[in-house]
């Protein structure tokens, strides 16, 4: 190659140079361009353009360089680096050429081999057919054959089965790709029988190959699965399809098998710890799909075992928290697993691991959740009578009341957990106890803002969110203590005490729910006269979701707080005539309480399922029902009047 050619100083013109007129148009200038003969010079030659003369301007010579766009034959490719093959080819947006550094010949090559490698590669998820599922469920199915049959025939020698147990590895790994397409895949996964053939690997030898099922399970039945799709109808026939895979799962016990490998698996070693959280994340995935199958997953395992000996670990981490959630998840609306949580010593263990916040806040959020948990769970177990006498027997009403008087983060939780130990006839027990280890000083301080001198500063004397439950506890502390008792006096001394102050609270907290209720019934009327004008008629199940919306909106708050004020107006005449003038102070009396009273007791049935605290029967003992109780104070208050 000629270098001096390449960088050669362009000619001056000549009289043989072609002139081009004043205004030449782009067709003339392109047919100039390639009437210009192709030679060595041709550089020199396309860099010599002649200025027209102009009128305004004075005549002279240009050598100005210019550059033209060329046809692609007329490129020279000579001189390419290396012999590069896209080197004239490949630019970018703003006309820099670069070039893959290959020949032609070395593409093509590049090429073949791109598309072997190409053969082997997952399937886009829009493109997975009946087909290519068969397909990977037959090579799932052969891999774990012959497993098996290697595994039985040289047990002594993991050289002989260590390359089929590599292939069902990978074939296990390959079955994850089956939850993108639920549809297709769940009914085929069942009909094949690779349902059954999958659960028996989870009493696989090798630890690792039970892990890789736990996985592929955990991913198959996770809630999400078909909530990618945009059809509402491609949703409803994911969620078929999840269900034809859970029942085959059940029909294969999967329940018994997975419990087992709980306390099979180490989870000192990051995968088994690992292979535990998708273990319990399975049991979360099956029971959001079918709550009710949490009375099968306590009664036919040992998982209730599992989970109170995992949440009393010293150290904590992700699973220990997820062992608590589950065991909330699992008390919630089942009468008998929160019989079986207090007969297998829930109670004590749960009492026991949360003594550890009564001195100090969790580290961290996750700590924070595993507290609250356990502490939802120990609420939950609380609705049953027997829960309620074991709760008493391990002290719980004595660490509550230290957590409140610590005021740290699980106050509140105490405060929660008191309000359902001491709910309903067979919290009186509970009630008495309360008083008697002095509860009335920190229940009634913490009502009313009093903090203790160790408070911290970023700690709330009484949060908003405390009020209703401590409420819910002075409402049992009234129904479940016997009249004329020195404990019951001794809580209606508190109401007298300092001018009447606890019920000046009590009638400041009745005005707040009262103001919050007027904002949500304003937004009722709204909606029923909307409806009305529309044609539409306002249905019973209308009025049940309205009354609802009322409870939440302040009308629960209303209703506890005019029942203690019932109480004390019928035992105090004192405390009658402070909260009968007060009440007036508002344009008010005392058949704005009859009212909520009444509303109280014809809705009683909708109380009991929203909370679960009240009951609407006859307790054992012959002591008188919430609704008798109601009535009562309903027919005294008439009698003031």
């Amino acid at each position: 190659m000629d270098i001096d050619k390449l960088f050669k100083v362009p000619r001056l013109p000549t009289s043989s140079k072609r002139k081009m007129p004043d205004n030449p148009t782009p067709e003339m200038l392109k047919k100039m361009r390639l009437d210009t003969p192709l030679n060595e010079d041709s550089v020199d030659s396309a860099m010599d353009v002649e200025i027209p003369e102009s009128s305004s301007a004075p005549r002279r010579q240009s050598r100005r360089a210019t550059v033209e766009d060329g046809d692609d034959q007329m490129v020279d490719t000579s001189f390419a680096p290396g012999g590069d093959a896209d080197y004239f080819v490949e630019e970018d947006e703003e006309g820099r050429f670069y070039g893959g550094g290959l020949t032609s010949e070395q593409k093509q090559i590049l090429s073949i081999f791109e598309s072997a490698e190409g053969e082997g590669t997952t399937e886009d998820p829009e493109g997975i057919s009946i087909t290519s599922i068969r397909r990977t469920l037959l090579k799932f199915e052969r891999a774990a054959n012959k497993n098996q049959d290697q595994r039985s025939k040289y047990p002594d020698d993991p050289s002989k089965f260590i390359d089929s147990e590599a292939d069902l590895d990978n074939a296990l790994k390959s079955l994850l790709s089956l939850a993108q397409s639920p549809v297709l895949a769940y009914p085929e996964l069942v009909r094949s029988g690779s349902v059954s053939l999958l659960i028996g690997l989870l009493s696989h030898d090798n630890a690792d190959i039970v892990i890789d099922v736990v996985d592929v399970i955990h991913e198959l039945t996770d809630e999400d699965v078909g909530n990618e799709l945009e059809d509402e109808e491609e949703q409803e026939e994911a969620q078929v399809a999840l269900k034809t895979l859970i029942e085959a799962l059940l029909e294969n016990s999967i329940l018994e098998l997975l419990v087992d490998n709980l306390s099979r698996l180490n989870e000192t070693e990051e995968s088994d710890r690992q292979g535990v959280f998708h273990i319990l994340g399975i049991f979360e995935n099956i029971l959001g799909f079918s709550p009710d199958l949490s009375l099968i997953l306590v009664s036919k395992t040992k998982l209730m075992n599992w989970l109170l000996n995992r949440v009393q670990s010293k150290t904590h981490d992700e699973n220990r928290g997820y062992s608590a959630e589950l065991l909330s998840i699992l008390l919630q609306n089942n009468a008998a697993n929160r019989q079986d949580f207090g007969k297998k010593d829930g109670v004590e263990i749960a009492l026991n691991v949360l003594s550890q916040f009564r001195r100090r806040d969790p580290v961290d959020a996750d700590e924070t959740e595993f507290m609250e948990n356990l502490f939802d769970a120990l609420c939950s177990a609380l609705a049953e009578p027997e829960v309620k006498s074991f709760f008493l027997a391990s002290e719980g009403v004595d660490l509550m009341l230290l957590m409140m008087r610590e005021k740290l983060q699980s106050k509140s939780r105490a405060i929660k957990t008191l309000d359902y130990a001491m709910s309903g006839p067979a919290g009186t027990a509970t009630c008495a106890n309360f008083i008697e280890v002095l509860g009335l000083k920190t229940l009634f301080a913490t009502f009313m803002g009093k903090g203790s001198k160790k408070i911290k500063s970023n700690a709330p004397a009484a949060a908003s969110e405390d009020i209703p439950h401590i409420l819910g506890i002075i409402s049992s502390l009234f129904s479940n203590t016997p009249s004329d008792s020195p404990d019951r006096i001794r809580l209606l001394a508190k109401f007298v005490e300092n001018n009447y102050e606890k019920a000046d609270k009590l009638l400041e907290v009745r005005e707040n729910a009262r103001n919050r209720l007027k904002v949500v019934d304003a937004e009722i009327a709204a909606e029923k006269k909307e409806t009305i004008a529309n044609g539409g008629e306002i249905e019973s199940e209308d009025e049940d979701l309205f009354y609802l919306r009322r409870l939440e909106g302040g009308l629960f708050t209303l209703q506890t707080v005019d029942y203690i004020l019932a109480w004390v107006v019928m035992e105090d005449d004192g405390i009658r005539g402070h909260i009968t003038q007060m009440l007036e102070r508002k344009n008010q009396s005392l058949k704005d309480i009859i009212s909520t009273l009444q509303i109280y007791r014809d809705n009683l049935d909708a109380d009991t399922q929203s909370n679960g605290l009240a009951t609407d029967h006859a307790p054992e003992g012959g002591a008188l029902s919430q609704k008798e109780i109601l009535q009562h104070l309903v027919d005294f208050l008439h009698e003031c009047l």
